[in-house]
């Protein structure tokens, strides 16, 4: 199975976040489409719009425990590390991209395609496609 059988079964809007935005920003955005992540887009004048991380639940405990009620005015800047974004593309394996979620202990990847973000991925949406494959499969007898 590829990522993009999965894809086709989702909605493709991608909720996005900018590195200048603050925490409690993110924290509202996330609250307002039910989801746990968010990806990150700075503008970098060689490449336009581009993602360079991910910003999720996990990010925002992090900013309360060490900022306290501040944490909401924190820069999602101060919190995203940008050294090398992990993403997969839509031609991946499911269990290409399930490594790469466990190697880098992360739940969400974006997924790019000849340089354009196109979706994020997450560990639930692998569980229910590989669930749904495997109760759609003829029982042996």
């Amino acid at each position: 199975m590829l990522v993009g059988d999965i894809l086709r079964k989702k909605t493709p809007r991608v909720v996005t976040v900018r590195m200048n935005e603050t925490v409690g920003i993110a924290a509202k955005l996330m609250r307002a489409n039910n989801i746990s992540a968010l990806v990150v887009k700075d503008v970098v004048r060689s490449e336009g719009n581009t993602a360079v991380g991910m910003f999720t639940e996990r990010d925002v405990v992090r900013a309360v425990a060490e900022h306290g009620a501040n944490a909401v005015n924190v820069k999602v800047s101060q919190l995203v590390s940008v050294q090398q974004l992990v993403s997969c593309t839509s031609s991946d394996t499911i269990e290409h991209v399930r490594h790469l979620m466990n190697r880098h202990h992360i739940r969400h990847l974006p997924v790019i395609d000849e340089y354009s973000l196109v979706s994020v991925i997450s560990m639930r949406d692998i569980a229910a496609a590989v669930d749904e494959a495997t109760n759609s499969t003829p029982q042996a007898a």
